[in-house]
């Protein structure tokens, strides 16, 4: 018979409860909340480990050769990334906890810290690499890992290397068997779809936005040269449907894949912006303990660094739902319950 697990053991509190170690305690002097800060600091990169978990399960299912979306497989991974989004909400929640803390207060210790510094949190990097984020769209990419370990180094290269949750979630949108074709061959067809809403779409513009046409079309019917884009218009014109018509049953789980990537960017800029001003209350236009140039930096990388851009640009493109062209009648029992 197996021994009883006991709640301590389980946990291994023995190791998570002597892993605060305070600089000034080492020196014997008094700076109680330097305590508060490893706290913190320590359940952010727990926490970043459990994101890192979620997100290798969902690459795992989405890098199948063809997942079925018509299984639990597709349910899953939007529950799992719906939980990615609440643990980021928790994230951002917890610089209110650490927004108790002085100025002064962090000056007890602040300097007891260099070189160490959030910016050598070599998970949250791996992070997103594993989301999206390639070395060539951050800022400041040729220092990025500058004070990591070589063995971090090699951790977030060999994330970059693999394939990222925005290249699968390409490569399933390039795949989505209902959304309506378009080749060059058809798109004179006055009654194909994408015809028909092109016009819709054209016809929405106020006279303001009438660049906007070119771009639309730059966007679904021409493969772009950029290197910052990661969606073929393909995939592009798959999710806008997806949007379009997402009341029909067979779109909400789809919908709702794309509408939680949004979140997590979302969430991951507010925890930036909320990290930056916390700095900049906390050092004012003092460099960061690891040298860099702090709040500048902050706000530089959270301006550049959305990985789901691409997909939060399609909403331009969207029309009014009574102005949308009607779909046939094969496709909207396709689209819908099968009685």
């Amino acid at each position: 018979m197996n021994e009883s697990v006991h709640y301590h053991d389980y946990l291994q509190l023995d190791k998570i409860l002597s892993a605060q170690e305070p600089e000034s305690n080492k020196r014997n002097l008094s700076a109680h909340d330097e305590m508060l800060f490893i706290i913190i600091h320590q359940a952010y990169e727990l926490w970043f480990k459990q994101l890192h978990h979620e997100t290798d399960s969902i690459v795992e299912i989405m890098k199948k050769p063809s997942m079925n979306d018509n299984s639990p497989e597709l349910q899953t991974v939007v529950h799992r990334l719906h939980r990615i989004t609440i643990i980021l909400k928790l994230l951002v929640q917890q610089i209110d906890i650490m927004e108790t803390m002085t100025p002064m207060d962090f000056l007890d210790f602040r300097d007891m810290l260099r070189p160490a510094s959030g910016f050598q949190s070599w998970q949250f990097k791996e992070l997103e690499a594993k989301l999206g984020l390639k070395y060539q769209n951050r800022y400041g990419h040729e220092y990025y890992t500058s004070q990591l370990r070589k063995e971090h180094i090699d951790i977030i290269k060999k994330a970059e290397g693999e394939s990222s949750l925005l290249e699968l979630v390409n490569k399933w949108l390039e795949r989505m068997p209902l959304a309506p074709s378009w080749s060059v061959q058809n798109e004179e067809e006055k009654n194909s779809f994408w015809s028909l809403y092109r016009a819709c779409y054209k016809n929405s513009l106020a006279e303001a936005e009438k660049d906007n046409w070119q771009l639309f079309e730059n966007t679904f019917f021409t493969e772009s040269e950029n290197t910052e884009s990661f969606l073929s218009a393909k995939a592009k014109r798959a999710a806008l449907f997806i949007m379009l018509y997402r009341g029909y049953p067979l779109l909400h789980l789809p919908f709702e894949l794309l509408n939680y990537l949004l979140e997590i960017d979302e969430q991951l800029s507010s925890w930036r912006y909320r990290h930056m001003n916390m700095v900049h209350r906390m050092i004012g236009t003092r460099i960061g303990t690891g040298g860099s140039s702090g709040k500048d930096y902050l706000k530089a990388a959270a301006d550049k660094h959305y990985v789901f851009r691409e997909i939060a640009q399609l909403n331009s493109f969207l029309i009014e739902r009574r102005k949308l062209p009607a779909l046939s009648s094969d496709l909207e029992r396709k689209l819908g319950f099968v009685s």
